[in-house]
This record gives C-alpha cells, structure tokens and sequence, in this order.
C-alpha cells in the first residue's frame, strides 16, 4: 500500500477534512511540541488487521491492499508527525533486499525503528525461553538471536522478547535464556526486554524484577499502561517495572469519553509514574482491538502530549 491508499483508507474511516478537525481540534500544532513528540510512537500492531500476516479472522475486508511495513514511516510521519516506530516481526520480511528497502525508507522519513517485538512461532513451542530443556531452549535462543541481529541492522534499540512459561519456583532457565539473549545483545550495544502481558508479569511483576536482577545490564523492562487486571496491581507493577525500562514502553488506549480521555484506567498516572522512575525512552502508542485504529492512536497521542 502506497500513501496515497492510505489517505483513502482514513477518509473511508470519516477521520479526514471536516470530521477529521472536529474530532482533533484540542491537539496542539506538533512544531510547539517537538520535545514532546520526540518521545511518541507508534507501533504496527496498532494497524495489525491491516497487515496480512496479523490480521483477525473476524476482521471486516481491507477497503485496500494490505499495508507494507517498509511504507509505514513515510504514512506515520505524515498522518500524526510521529518519527518513532515500533515494527513487529511478523510485518518484516528477512529478505536482504526487504531489510535494506526498510531501513532506507526509515530514514527517508527521517524516523526511527526503536524495538522490534519478536513474535516468532520459535517462542510457543513448549515452555518457550522457560523451559526446562536446555536444547529447546537453546533452539529458540538462536531464533531469537537473528532478530537481535536484523533488529540491529534497522537501526533498533531493542527488541522484545517473551520469556514463555515461567516457573515462578525455579527461574533459572529463564535467566538462562536472558543471559544469552542479552550477551549477545550487548555486543551490539542494545537491549533485550520484557513485557508484561500474556500472563506475564501482568498479575505479579515482581517474577519480572527477579529476572531483570538476575540477568543484569541489557536485559529490562517494556511497561504496558494497559496490560494490567485492576488499577492497584497497574500502578504499583509500573513503579516496579519503570525502573528497568531503558527504550521503550507501550502507551496503550483502550477506551475513550467525548472529551477525548482514557477510561479505563489512570493514564495521567501512568505517564507520571514513567516520569517519576526518570523514563527517557519512547512512548509507543498500543491500541485496544476494538474501535477505529486512526482515531484511537491520536487520541492516544493526544493524552501523551497532554502529560508528558
């Protein structure tokens, strides 16, 4: 999909001319926010229904073609003035020619890969970089490895890695795993990280603390405001987790009133607890499945112009 298509597609979305000022109208020229916008991204999987290899069964047609990962850039910096990406793995193709297009276009709209989230099927098989058999594991290290190392070439400073099922009574394997990730990760001066959700970390982050501990430099934390299952485990995991955190964290929407605010939990709070913990790194916007994407990733930009 080219740029142009994606204009289509957010005037199909009744998000551009008219409508579009309506609903954006409290948002501030982007050049009185530069600083500010420094420190917001945007991720793909935000648009994952838009990309062939992560789209819902249950999603309704493409008004287009499938998005291309390599023209995402170009239409985010076009669409919100946003210059820091996140790009999952499935939206990235490993073909040389593919990783060389990519980064070219990255930097031909003067933007930034900042992580790349590594869901890889290696990952799911048994208790992934957990488990307790040492050769699969070591499978799924190497795995992993190559996307530290195209990761690398694009540009990133990180790239996410689920540590699969921990067992909270015996973490050495996970450590193990992280060990290497992150020996391998320091050579190329970045960062192998961790985040709370699918299980993990969400209801007790403190399994991840140890683990970062455990590990030591080039191993950390990916806070996700939203990937929490009430407001007291939320706010006291991110004052756990935002310590460790030295690229990224995801800045995640789920639900807004007409004002254009966060509903379903303290996003205010979550941006100060960031501060607070002397976060520097990026806010990559995450949104909720449902609702439009175009418009829930700028009321997410929104709210972060708001507090930062």
């Amino acid at each position: 999909m080219n740029r142009r298509t994606f204009l289509k597609q957010v005037a199909a979305a009744g998000l551009e001319g008219a409508a579009a000022t309506s609903l954006f109208a409290s948002q501030i020229a982007p050049q009185q926010n530069d600083s500010k916008l420094d420190q917001v991204g945007v991720s793909t999987w935000s648009f994952h229904n838009f990309f062939t290899a992560t789209r819902d069964h249950r999603a309704p047609p493409l008004t287009g073609n499938p998005w291309d990962a390599r023209e995402f850039a170009e239409m985010i910096a076009d669409r919100y003035h946003v210059h820091q990406l996140e790009i999952v793995a499935p939206h990235i193709s490993t073909e040389r020619s593919y990783i060389r297009e990519l980064k070219e276009r990255i930097e031909k709209a003067h933007s930034r890969l900042v992580n790349v989230p590594v869901d890889i099927e290696e990952l799911e098989k048994g208790g992934g970089l957990s488990d307790p058999d040492p050769r699969l594991r070591n499978e799924i290290i190497d795995a992993c490895t190559k996307w530290i190392d195209i990761a690398h070439e694009l540009g990133a400073r990180s790239v996410r890695c689920d540590p699969g099922k921990i067992n909270p009574a015996d973490l050495a394997p996970t450590v193990s795993s992280y060990r290497s990730l992150a020996s391998h990760a320091a050579s190329k001066d970045m960062h192998v990280i961790i985040e709370n959700h699918g299980g993990v970390g969400s209801e007790h982050p403190e399994e991840l603390v140890e683990i970062f501990k455990a590990v030591g430099n080039h191993c950390g934390a990916l806070p996700d405001f939203g990937n929490f299952p009430n407001e007291t485990t939320r706010q006291n995991g991110l004052k756990l987790l935002f310590p460790f955190a030295r690229t990224v964290c995801h800045a995640k929407g789920l639900q807004f009133d007409a004002g254009g605010n966060e509903t379903a939990f303290d996003f205010a709070q979550c941006v100060n607890t960031a501060k607070s913990a002397g976060f520097r790194g990026v806010y990559s916007i995450e949104i909720g499945r449902q609702g439009d994407p175009y418009e829930k990733v700028q009321l997410v930009a929104n709210e972060l112009l708001r507090y930062l």
